[in-house]
């Protein structure tokens, strides 16, 4: 009967369960005080338990964050870093992501801009909102691919269903007309669906000159900066700082 009845949970996919029950089998006399609705509430929290922690780790390998280890709790927030902690614990709500609200990041190279765009994507994966990183160039390489493909529709429809886009290193090199435009469809696309971190070495400031075309630099600004929580990271490079001090930031 036992066996039979392991089978038919094993058909249903009921892992959790499966693994609560075995517990309770095995557990003899923990469990014998416990009434049958008792017994039956841990089996089913188990099995919510293990779905969700089965869906992060599914969203963590479908995200392609470049750091899936960086968490909010391991922020460094020394003075003159730049990083208000008052707002670190708003945006850790995730409230931003239902408004479909942006952030941009910005700040020298290795001052930690990359771990902080991966841990506020990781709290928004712990939460059950998708996200997904690219770097700007990875980005606009697979662009190029999927155009010569095919395929680039099915693919733009798939990137605008995740709830959160992480695009890295904006400004590290100069964008093409064409490739401004393809930028631009991206965040149009999911500018009704969905939120977008980017970090830039660039000021926002800078940035209307680095989308060179004022058409395309307007329709970016607007979408992205006028929507958006701003990170200005500040101080010396987090990589001269690890053989002297101790802290606990990944880098860019």
């Amino acid at each position: 009967m036992l066996e039979h009845t392991l089978d038919q949970i094993t058909q249903l996919k009921l892992q959790g369960l499966k693994a609560a029950l075995m517990e309770q089998i095995e557990g003899g006399g923990k469990y014998a005080a416990m009434s049958f609705e008792e017994r039956l509430s841990l089996l089913i929290d188990r099995e919510v338990t293990d779905r969700k922690n089965r869906s992060i780790q599914r969203m963590l390998g479908l995200s392609k964050l470049k750091d899936k280890q960086a968490h909010l709790s391991d922020l460094d927030y020394r003075a003159g870093r730049g990083i208000d902690k008052g707002l670190i614990k708003t945006l850790a709500k995730n409230d931003w992501i239902e408004r479909k609200q942006n952030i941009i990041i910005t700040g020298s190279t290795g001052t930690g801009k990359s771990f902080l765009a991966s841990a506020l994507a990781n709290q928004a994966i712990l939460s059950a909102y998708s996200a997904y990183y690219s770097r700007i160039s990875t980005l606009l390489a697979n662009i190029a691919l999927v155009r010569g493909d095919g395929s680039y529709l099915g693919w733009l429809k798939k990137l605008s269903r995740f709830r959160l886009l992480i695009l890295d290193d904006l400004g590290l090199s100069t964008l093409s007309t064409n490739q401004t435009q393809e930028l631009l469809e991206i965040i149009e696309e999911r500018s009704h669906t969905g939120s977008t971190i980017v970090t830039s070495q660039l000021p926002v400031k800078e940035w209307y000159a680095y989308f060179n075309v004022p058409t395309l630099a307007d329709a970016i600004m607007d979408r992205v900066v006028n929507n958006s929580y701003r990170i200005e990271l500040k101080g010396e490079s987090m990589r001269k700082l690890r053989n002297s001090v101790s802290y606990s930031d990944s880098f860019d």
